[in-house]
């Protein structure tokens, strides 16, 4: 992967890995993803051998970020004031604290302020 820097929220990569064109865009970008959004995708319930071989062959194609001291401050300030779920506070702390636009479907993030937004529409 090249060109820019993105934090691929867990419902993007979902849709990613899914194939569809909603993300098309962002498949030669550098992608980042949340050590949350790694979690949930590799716990879903009835997820086969294949699909986690799969994901985690993905995985290791992107830039993990993990959490650290800023990132865990960050999340705190956004739950305390959006009263945002952890795991969403923890991924729009990450982008904020990476200084990268976070691409999602999810447009509970744009309530939060200092947060780059890449808002995808999947296709159906």
């Amino acid at each position: 992967m090249n060109g820019t820097n993105f934090l691929a929220d867990t419902n993007a990569l979902i849709y990613l890995l899914n194939g569809n064109q909603c993300m098309s865009n962002y498949l030669q970008k550098n992608l980042y993803v949340s050590v949350i959004s790694e979690m949930e995708l590799l716990s879903y319930s009835g997820i086969t051998p294949d699909e986690e071989m799969q994901i985690k062959s993905f995985l290791n194609d992107c830039n993990e970020v993990t959490l650290t001291n800023e990132i865990k401050d960050k999340t705190i300030e956004i739950r305390k004031k959006y009263k945002t779920k952890l795991p969403d506070a923890i991924i729009a702390a990450s982008a904020i604290v990476k200084n990268i636009p976070l691409i999602t479907a999810d447009k509970g993030f744009c309530q939060i302020s200092n947060l780059t937004l890449e808002l995808i529409v999947p296709v159906m």
